[in-house]
């Protein structure tokens, strides 16, 4: 689980800029959330509806079915001194305005899930690329000595499309993979021994790795055994650790009540936005919490609204809304924004025409990869202001498009690492996060 046999590890690259960010926390919907019916604001849409959307291209969607433009179902308004505009299908978010910086023109490779997840998490579309979880932990290091640098909070109905390949290190060492905390007794899978074992049997292990660990320092050369004791020595302390730091029975009760831990609906996300916190706060640099589960199935356990945008938004949102918004405020409160990144994402938004037939408007909307929404909070950001736009009723990114390798580029320069720096030499590459693409969009630099 981790460990590592590669000299590299004692190693990794310094950073390439003063960072505003030391940590980042990445709420990833799964399934394609609608920017439309969100953050993106189109008094055309609402004109229009009815109506054909007019253009001269095929677009590229997964079912083939452009029915007739379509309104929102929600309201929007302006919110905070800001005045962004924001729907009411997240009313606790748009109360948090004023920190937000949107992100109105991001764009994607792909219009099918399991690619564009994997362009969302490692810039390529297929698997076997690091994560962008582990090319973090590879240029900044770790800043706990008990806990792991990149955890992964899954929605508990299920992991996304592409499963641990989301999370890989790829051909990065094996330490710098994402650990999965999930619910339950036992917060990090095979953690503990399956069976009881014979007393002293630790501390034996304990004394054993000591020993180990005093040969390695009198033998510097011998980097793949450092790498490797040093693997067992965080999954020791990690024993003591993950149930520390995952037992929220001690937080105060107006804390569990800010992010809905005792409500049906939002105790599984308040629960980990929660965790989110005190891991950042033991010194975890990355944590990623999803939404939404597998894609498949009926009723959808994801963002993925073929059936109907209303039913679906509106159920996943009521589910996120009220704890995201407390992640928020708790960060804020404690001083943490100051230096923490917070990024909220889709591999994709939804059609602005409904998923129908071609003279009709249908309650659902198909995946869109030419124009969707996302924001950043936090470290660095400009707040209460919003960046790049799509067209008049959101079919295309129009100004200031962003690609995920823009976007990674962006975010690396946030947590004071340069895209083209941040290197690791692979079969004859020297590979980056951001391939060979990648420009930074100083419009969202505060």
């Amino acid at each position: 689980m981790l460990g590592s046999d590669s000299p590299a590890d004692a190693a990794p690259p310094t950073p390439g800029t003063l960072p505003k960010a030391r940590r980042a926390i990445q709420i990833s919907l799964i399934g394609g959330m609608s920017h439309v019916d969100s953050f993106d604001y189109k008094p055309e849409l609402d004109r229009h509806h009815g109506q054909s959307l007019k253009t001269d291209e095929t677009p590229d969607i997964f079912f083939g079915r452009v029915g007739l433009l379509r309104r929102s179902d929600w309201k929007f308004k302006q919110r905070g001194q800001s005045g962004l505009w924001i729907s009411d299908m997240f009313p606790h978010i748009a109360g948090m305005a004023d920190e937000l910086l949107l992100l109105r023109s991001m764009v994607s490779d792909s219009a099918n899930h399991t690619p564009a997840l994997f362009f969302l998490n490692s810039g390529f579309g297929a698997n076997g690329f690091p994560s962008t979880g582990s090319w973090l932990s590879y240029g900044l290091g770790n800043e706990s000595q008990s806990l792991p640098t990149f955890v992964v909070l899954p929605d508990a109905r299920g992991g996304p499309n592409g499963g641990a390949s989301n999370w890989s290190s790829g051909f990065l060492p094996a330490q710098h993979q994402g650990i999965v905390f999930q619910g339950g007794d036992q917060p990090v899978r095979d953690l503990f021994p399956s069976t009881e074992q014979p007393p002293g049997r630790d501390e034996a292990v304990k004394r054993f790795l000591a020993s180990l660990s005093q040969k390695v320092n009198s033998d510097t050369s011998n980097s793949l055994l450092d790498a490797r004791i040093r693997s067992y020595e965080l999954a020791a302390k990690m024993q003591t650790s993950v149930p520390e730091v995952s037992d929220l029975s001690g937080e105060p009760r107006h804390i569990q009540d800010m992010y809905g831990l005792h409500d049906k609906t939002t105790s599984d996300c308040g629960r980990r936005c929660l965790l989110a916190r005190r891991l950042l706060e033991q010194g975890v640099r990355f944590v990623q919490i999803y939404s939404g589960g597998p894609i498949a199935g009926s009723p959808r356990a994801s963002w993925d609204a073929h059936e109907s945008v209303k039913q679906n938004h509106g159920f996943e949102a009521s589910r996120i809304d009220r704890p995201i918004a407390a992640l928020l405020k708790d960060l804020r409160r404690r001083g943490m924004l100051d230096d923490t990144l917070v990024m909220f994402t889709t591999e994709f938004g939804r059609t602005p025409f409904a998923q129908s037939a071609a003279n009709a408007v249908g309650p659902g909307r198909d995946h869109n990869r030419y124009g969707f929404s996302g924001w950043l909070a936090g470290a660095g950001v400009r707040r209460g202001a919003s960046h790049g736009s799509t067209d008049d009723v959101g079919w295309k990114a129009a100004e200031h498009p962003m690609p995920w390798h823009d976007f990674h580029a962006t975010m690396l320069h946030l947590l004071g690492l340069d895209h083209t720096r941040l290197t690791y030499y692979h079969n004859g590459i020297q590979r980056r996060l951001t391939n060979v693409h990648g420009e930074i969009h100083t419009g969202i630099l505060g």
